[in-house]
């Protein structure tokens, strides 16, 4: 008698879900004011993350990269001032408090991540002070730039 769990029996849920996840012709095509919309969150993300840059380089920040992938999370700005490297957390909304409630549980693991991944391959990094910070970007105002926002987890 076969496992009830068993995702390779056929007709079975998850064999029904593998395909719809795996193959292009089982999936809904996107509309195309859904890519619209993608395309236009993309820009004001962009455009968010240039704002937050060019409010951090005011206060002293120095670029040292942006838009960071890695280990499957993502850095949106990494910069420095002095002794310390802040790993930047963008985010904008229609409002502030929405904007600081946009970075839960999951993203800031995605972003602890990212950071020691990035920290593993910049060795000079490990001598400086590591810091997690959030850029705020609500409505029509300026930047709100959070000092050490939440902990770097493993780091």
């Amino acid at each position: 008698m076969p496992r009830a769990s068993s995702p390779t029996r056929p007709g079975s849920r998850a064999a029904r879900s593998t395909t719809g996840r795996w193959c292009w012709h089982a999936r809904p095509m996107r509309t195309p004011e859904a890519t619209r919309r993608r395309a236009a969150t993309e820009r004001r993300g962009r455009r968010a993350e240039w704002l937050a840059l060019a409010a951090l380089m005011l206060k002293g920040y120095r670029p040292l990269a942006m838009r960071v992938a890695a280990a499957g999370g993502e850095i949106d700005l990494i910069v420095r001032r002095g002794d310390t490297i802040a790993f930047v957390e963008v985010k904008a909304r229609a409002t502030l408090v929405e904007a600081q409630g946009a970075i839960g549980r999951v993203k800031r693991q995605r972003f602890s991540r990212a950071v020691r991944a990035w920290v593993s391959r910049n060795p000079f990094a490990a001598a400086l002070t590591l810091r997690a910070d959030a850029v705020f970007i609500g409505g029509r105002g300026w930047p709100v730039h959070l000092v050490d926002a939440f902990p770097i987890e493993g780091l």
